[in-house]
């Protein structure tokens, strides 16, 4: 890999301020030049020392790692396929600007949705950022909601898994986001028993979020009731395709090796058997096996509750979907629910738009005129509303595919959904920084002793990666007559270093992720987040603001599965603490 030292200059003068300016980024940002002589920092990038390896300061390999300061930049992967990085730079597009209704080329936003793009949730594609109100157009604001029963930790099923509080007029949002409340309350004692002071006497504050949704606010028949609400953050999307290329054996053979120590996700895993059980493998009935999974799906790996397979079908690729509703050939239904639909079409507000606006072919809302009487553009609305899932694939397809307005034409083309792929699973981890530091250096250590690397296991080794193949990216290959096989960027063989055992555990933090159980969050590139960002933000809920704070919540809890490592952390004394935080910033 060709060094690009000038740009470590640029890590080490970046200020937050002009950072801002980048929260839309590109991935042809030219490299800063004219920035003087090389520091002692650059002089020894890339070179190993007493503590780290040579190739830890690439944490993504040599096809996974760039050199630039950025969450953004394509991967060197994309070099070994010739106008993949044409693509990659389309597909950018898709991440970058917003939908729309009815303009090309990000046309079909809607009906209700979640956010009309992917920037605000991943501002310059970074972390979320902690919010004092629910506003679903604010930039930075990556949370989403989590409505569930807490008796059963079930979503409630009046809205979607990721509520909407968006709407296409006539329509109004499954939820009213401006009767969404959200307070930050002070930790005033730990649970543990650990002193919020550390005994050198330096003290730390911790908040989190009680978010609450009066019955008010639901627009949906009926109206939910026995409910929680939680926020759960967008993480970083750099160096996920890194991550998809893990294999499953490894993955359960990490799972099988902390068993014996912790407890582990009963809904996943098989204690007895000490294997993963069939439910933590993804089949989704639009979705086929692939021959690389024998006879199940991909093993779950993504979102902090690992619901999602492979890249292809989770993360961004199906956020690309339900978050705004966009659809495409492999996915004809709606992301809504039935209640919505039942309130939309008891609406009378909504009936009378819809026959005042809807009667000509050329207009968005004529798939739910029907014969424009009143009984008619209610049951139509209903029919075309409740389309949640592939069993109304033919509603959706007679309506909202072959009416007259839509004319058989796809929201989001099979070429468009794999630029979308190749940007997605193209995207570069940045290199780690200041590793030639002695305190980087004896953060490291310190992180290792003191318990920090047993969940946040420094190293993996990708596979083959023969990535699976969804049906979508299958028939744009056919129609173009390649090899869906290798159409997308390859990590084969690749030693990463995510900071990540790809295991649930669990910290038993107050008003803590939904099931309480968490996939351990890679570290790779966070330290980059104040630079990039503005903004330090951690955890599920951004409810850490600083390093310090976020190791904290490890220990709120001697049941934490992290208790004993934070512990060990609190009775370091401050230039130790110091050294594993500027450790954690650096790689």
């Amino acid at each position: 890999m060709k060094q690009n030292s000038l740009i470590f200059k640029l890590l080490n003068f970046y200020i937050a301020a002009a950072a801002m300016l980048l929260l839309v980024s590109c991935s042809d940002d030219d490299s800063i030049t004219g920035m003087g002589e090389l520091t002692p920092d650059e002089e020894v990038f890339g070179k190993a020392n007493d503590v780290f390896t040579a190739e830890e300061w690439y944490p993504g390999g040599a096809l996974g790692t760039t050199e630039k300061a950025s969450y953004s930049a394509p991967a060197p992967a994309m070099d070994a396929v010739n106008g993949m990085e044409q693509d990659f730079n389309v597909g950018e597009g898709f991440f970058e600007k917003l939908y729309t209704f009815e303009q090309e080329p990000r046309k079909g936003l809607g009906p209700a949705w979640v956010r009309n793009g992917c920037i605000t949730c991943h501002p310059s594609y970074g972390h979320g950022q902690r919010q004092t109100e629910y506003r679903a157009n604010t930039i930075g604001n990556g949370y989403l909601l989590v409505i569930y029963h807490p008796d059963n930790n079930a979503y409630i099923s009046e809205v979607t898994g990721m509520p909407q509080t968006q709407a296409m007029t006539p329509f109004k949002a499954p939820i009213d986001e401006t009767q969404i409340k959200i307070e930050w309350k002070n930790v005033t004692a730990m649970e543990s028993g650990l002193s919020m002071t550390f005994p050198d006497g330096e003290s730390y504050s911790l908040i989190y979020p009680e978010v609450t949704i009066p019955p008010t606010a639901f627009n949906t028949n009926p109206i939910p009731t026995n409910y929680e609400v939680r926020l759960e953050s967008t993480i970083g999307i750099y160096g996920t395709g890194l991550l998809d290329a893990l294999t499953d054996e490894d993955i359960e053979a990490q799972w099988a090796a902390e068993a014996p120590y912790v407890e582990l996700n009963p809904a996943m895993w098989d204690k007895d058997a000490n294997k993963f059980k069939a439910s933590a493998y993804y089949a989704a009935p639009y979705n086929d096996t692939g021959k690389f999974h024998g006879d199940h799906g991909p093993l779950k790996r993504f979102t902090y509750a690992m619901t999602r397979g492979t890249l292809q079908d989770g993360a961004g690729a199906n956020a690309i979907w339900n978050i705004t509703n966009v659809t495409r050939s492999d996915r004809h239904w709606l992301y809504t629910t039935t209640a919505w639909a039942q309130a939309q079409s008891e609406d009378a507000e909504v009936i009378k738009y819809i026959k005042e606006n809807g009667a000509s072919p050329l207009s968005i809302l004529h798939p739910y005129y029907a014969d424009g009487t009143d009984e008619g553009i209610k049951a139509r609305v209903f029919e075309v509303l409740n389309t949640p899932n592939i069993g109304y694939k033919d509603t959706f397809e007679q309506y909202l595919l072959h009416d007259d307005y839509y004319q058989g034409k796809e929201e989001m083309t099979d070429k468009q959904y794999y630029q979308f792929m190749v940007w997605h699973r193209g995207l570069a981890v940045p290199a780690a920084r200041n590793l030639n530091e002695e305190d980087v250096k004896r953060g490291k250590t310190l992180f290792s002793e003191i318990g920090c690397a047993q969940c946040h296991r420094p190293s993996w080794k990708t596979g083959a990666d023969n990535y699976w193949v969804d049906a979508s990216i299958k028939a744009y290959a056919a129609s173009i007559g390649k090899d869906a096989n290798n159409m997308l960027p390859k990590y084969p063989n690749q030693t990463i270093w995510p900071y990540t055992d790809m295991v649930q555990h669990r910290l038993f933090m107050v008003n803590d992720i939904r099931t309480g159980w968490c996939r351990t969050t890679p570290l790779w590139g966070r330290g980059l987040s104040r630079q990039l960002t503005g903004y330090d933000d951690r955890l599920h809920d951004c409810r850490a603001r600083t390093v310090i704070e976020a190791i904290m919540w490890h220990g709120y809890s001697k049941q934490s599965d992290a208790y004993k490592a934070t512990e060990k952390f609190y009775k370091l004394p401050k230039a130790d603490r110091q050294a594993i935080v500027r450790f954690i910033e650096s790689i």
